[in-house]
């Protein structure tokens, strides 16, 4: 051996003795190969360790050193040792009697290992430890702490700190020491250090507290002894790092595997743990070096710790990212805006019966999910110039995507969430349930049941987060109406972000899903079938049995809307649907129309919705969305007083999966359209009742002597005609060309035939809400198209059907009052026998109620004059804006205007004379 390697295995083992002889202050972990030290871990090192120097290579420990102890059991002998330096020459005398000796249960005697015994430190330090006052024995205690919900954290009391301990343990100076057993000293007390124990030269930073979270997180600062070798200090130091940032991910893992935190934290904590356990053997393996190799130096270990001291700092950078955004070392400032995004799910906690407890009300944001998954994904990015960096991220990133995956391949394929953490990119809403879409007038199930966390959505699923949720969303309506065998295992399928079949696996699912809901609703339960059932009922197409039923219930619709009996009017309605010969009678979705009545009048509905967000004529659908049924609306007096045919509305329950498309939102819809219908025609019906009875009764059809009550018939005519064209034209306007052309382009939609797709086959890239938009943006075109959601022109319509209405209505009066205003009629018997038949009194008719009388036709001519003005100036202003309305957004209207324009200004002389010749 060279005199080089003796001398430092020399001042080794006398380091051994000299610095090692006291009580280390901390309880020293276990070590990989515990047989290479039998050194009790709270006592002193064995004095045996001063006989091993002679050993050889220096070994204190293993088998070699039990052989030795062997050979020379009970023998006392004197070695001298020169140990030469550049100063000055030490000579120390070993003597074997001072060796422990084993007991018969082969344990070490600890009387002769007591704490400040120190072995061949000179005659001066031993008379100093005989003659020092004794002290009270120190004595520190571990105990179990309690469990907390990770399930791996340490339970063992954290060690007393070196600085509490007592000055009679503590360890020689530095500067005592030669540089060689200096190295040798901190050698060993750096790999105590590595694993997170303070060593004897080593120490914790005063301000460093262990007992405190936020401190072990954050991980401890050491600071050396005084007296150390500037050149040992310096590559001391640069190791001390790494210790750092191995006691910080400790700490970051067990607080990080509490349940809170999410299978995602827990996943990139094993996997964490599994790359400290490397670091671990690593330690071993440079101890065992420590202990066989004479030659170990500390720029060995420098060398040895370098490649692990890069990845436990980049793994320490992510750890420390995500503590300051779950805000546990500082506050991030950049997620305080969204603290109070959870109050969604206290509110449905609530909710639920659930209570808050006391504390719970602060909402604190944490790191889960999809968030940890970006946070790696942007820092993967950022160290792509890094290979070491960049290996080690992926593998956090693959292993911590494991269970992200297992959650997002149960949504994709079954349609189910198993999220106990919330941290999936879809967010359930389990308080909103299918139950409440038939009286849902804002589409919650669908639109709020599974939504989006636009926060928590990770880089790799950003671009398909809409088919992500729609392929759950599709699928899950699909299972509730048992089409998924949720029992199936789905096999053959990426299990982390890095898999190659990533988008296709969420591309095919989105397809299946889409295609197999496609099928419940165009097939399974007859979609166009429904759609064509609702166009009879609603939009009055082939409404012969609708003219039978308005035949039967005219009694009954005639009264107040308060006063009619709806179970009378359902009887009817039933009885008009199984009329043989009817296009209701072969429908088998007749059993699910209901008669309901609505006592706010349509004006006044339609004014409230569409004044909900002013006129808006882009988007009406902003205001259907806001509407709040008319049920709940409060009812003012004039609403009191409209009749049954004014608050006559049709109902339709919808059977689930069918109400995804067909909801109550738009079932509103179609609703607002057949009371607007229906007002049409039964405004047509009154002047086509009016039309007749000019026709047959004799005030009307007499040919009187005096030409201004002929003018004046011939005015009333020319006034019904116009009001029966406007009518007419405008019912015609928005069921041929505005519902019926609609209609066939959703019917094309619906079963894939649109114009360009020859021959149709389905589309095979339709997809379910691109078929609920379409059913949607059909009915709010229609709608848009027929004026009813323009506030300028519901009002102007409105004033010209009341108009209408009260003229065809009057037209008895009229009658009437012609008899005794026509000189040639007054006083006659069919005058008598019409004013009879018009009364409902028991009296008989006093004689000056049929006599001439001249003030009757002035009156009856101011009266019709009142008419045609009202009538022609509200026309007029109709025309005016339908002219503007269609020049700025509705081009449709053109064509009405067109129509209507034959009723203005009293319609051109050809027209009328048609309507005159028609009277006469």
């Amino acid at each position: 051996m060279s005199t080089t390697s003796t001398t430092r295995s020399a001042a080794y083992n006398d380091r051994r003795t000299t610095a090692s002889g006291s009580t280390r202050p901390r309880v020293p972990p276990s070590r990989a190969d515990a047989k290479q030290r039998p050194i009790s871990q709270d006592g002193p090192l064995p004095q045996a360790s001063i006989a091993d120097a002679a050993l050889p290579n220096g070994n204190a420990s293993g088998p070699d050193r039990r052989k030795g102890m062997a050979s020379f059991p009970t023998e006392r002998r004197t070695e001298t040792t020169q140990v030469t330096t550049r100063e000055k020459l030490h000579v120390r005398t070993r003597s074997s009697s001072k060796q422990p000796t084993k007991d018969s249960s082969g344990s070490w005697d600890r009387d002769k290992m007591r704490p400040g015994s120190r072995a061949g430190a000179g005659s001066s330090a031993g008379l100093r430890s005989e003659h020092a006052s004794p002290q009270p024995p120190w004595n520190p205690q571990a105990s179990l702490i309690p469990h907390t919900t990770a399930p791996l954290a340490a339970r063992i009391s954290i060690a007393p700190l070196a600085s509490q301990a007592p000055q009679s343990i503590q360890p020689e100076p530095l500067n005592q020491l030669s540089p060689a057993i200096q190295e040798a000293v901190i050698i060993e007390d750096l790999l105590f250090v590595f694993m997170g124990y303070e060593g004897q030269y080593i120490r914790f930073n005063d301000t460093y507290n262990p007992s405190l979270e936020k401190d072990r997180l954050a991980g401890p600062g050491f600071w050396i002894l005084p007296g150390l070798d500037p050149s040992l200090r310096d590559l001391a130091t640069t190791m001390l790092k790494m210790a750092s940032h191995y006691s910080a991910l400790e700490a970051f893992i067990e607080v990080q595997s509490r349940e809170e935190f999410g299978a995602v934290n827990h996943a990139l904590c094993a996997a964490i743990r599994k790359l400290l356990k490397d670091y671990l053997i690593l330690i071993a393996q440079i101890e065992h070096q420590m202990l066989t190799n004479p030659s170990f130096t500390l720029h060995l270990l420098h060398l040895h710790t370098m490649p692990t001291s890069h990845m436990l700092l980049q793994v320490y950078s992510l750890a420390h990212e995500l503590l300051r955004k779950n805000s546990m070392l500082e506050e991030d400032l950049e997620d305080s805006v969204d603290d109070f995004d959870d109050v969604e799910n206290i509110l449905e906690s609530l909710r639920e019966g659930g209570d808050l407890a006391p504390g719970s009300t602060s909402v604190k944001k944490i790191c889960k999910g999809g968030s940890v998954l970006r946070l790696l994904t942007e820092r993967l990015g950022s160290m792509s110039g890094d290979p070491a960096a960049r290996a080690l991220l992926s593998t956090l990133l693959r292993e911590a995507s494991r269970p992200y995956m297992a959650m997002l391949n149960e949504w994709l394929h079954h349609g189910g969430i198993k999220d106990p953490h919330a941290e999936f990119l879809v967010k359930e809403q389990k308080s909103i349930k299918r139950e409440k879409l038939e009286e849902d007038y804002t589409d919650e199930y669908w639109e709020k049941r599974y939504t989006i966390r636009d926060n928590d959505v990770p880089p790799q699923l950003e671009g398909v987060k809409g088919k992500v949720l729609l392929a759950g969303k599709y699928l899950n309506v699909v299972r509730e109406c048992g089409g998924v065998d949720v029992s199936k295992e789905v096999k053959d399928v990426p299990k982390t972000f890095d898999d190659v079949r990533f988008l296709d696996n969420v591309n095919g699912a989105y397809a299946h899903a889409n295609s197999s809901l496609l099928e419940l609703l165009l097939t399974t339960h007859a979609l166009p079938a429904r759609l064509r059932s609702l166009k009879h009922y609603f939009f009055l197409d082939r409404s012969d049995f609708f003219s039978y039923f308005l035949e039967l219930s005219g009694p009954e619709l005639k009264k107040p809307a308060k006063n009619v009996n709806v179970g009378k009017l359902q009887s009817l309605l039933d009885l008009v649907l199984r009329q043989p010969g009817s296009v209701a009678a072969l429908d088998p979705f007749k059993e699910d129309v209901k008669i309901q009545m609505n006592e706010v009048s349509l004006t006044k509905w339609l004014m409230r919705v569409v004044s909900v967000s002013g006129i808006d004529q882009d988007a009406p659908e902003r205001s259907m969305e806001r509407y709040t049924p008319a049920t709940q609306l409060p009812t003012t007096e004039d609403d009191k007083n409209i009749t049954g045919f004014n608050a006559l509305e049709l109902d339709y329950s919808m059977p689930f999966p069918l109400s995804l498309v067909i909801s109550r939102k738009t079932v509103l819809r179609y609703q607002l359209l057949f009371r607007y219908l229906l007002s049409l025609r039964h405004l047509e019906t009154l002047l086509v009742s009016s039309w007749e009875d000019h026709n047959k009764i004799k005030s009307w059809t007499h040919k009187s002597s005096n030409p201004k009550v002929e003018m004046w018939k011939r005015r009333a005519w020319t006034l019904r005609a116009r009001m029966l064209v406007f009518v007419q034209q405008l019912l015609y306007f928005c069921t041929a060309e505005v519902i019926e052309p609609n209609w066939q382009s959703l019917m094309a939609r619906v079963n894939g035939t649109e114009k360009g797709s020859q021959e149709g086959p389905k589309q095979v890239n339709r997809t379910v809400d691109e078929l609920m938009q379409d059913h949607v943006d059909f009915l709010d075109t229609c709608l848009k198209e027929c004026m009813l959601t323009n506030s300028k022109l519901l009002r102007i319509h409105s004033k010209i059907m009341t108009a209408c209405t009260l003229f065809a209505t009057y037209t008895a009066y009229l009658s009437r009052t012609l008899f005794t205003a026509d000189p040639d009629l007054a006083g006659t018997a069919s005058a008598e026998a019409f004013i009879l038949s018009q009364s409902t009194s028991k009296h008989p008719i006093p004689a000056s109620a049929t006599a001439f009388d001249p003030t009757r036709f002035d009156k009856l001519d101011d009266i019709l004059q009142k008419y045609e003005e009202n009538f022609s100036r509200h026309l007029k202003i109709l025309l005016d804006a339908l002219n503007y309305y269609a020049a700025t957004e509705t081009v449709a209207l053109l064509g009405l205007c067109a129509r209507l324009s034959m009723a203005n200004d009293g319609m051109a002389s050809g027209t009328a004379g048609t309507f005159e010749g028609g009277v006469g």
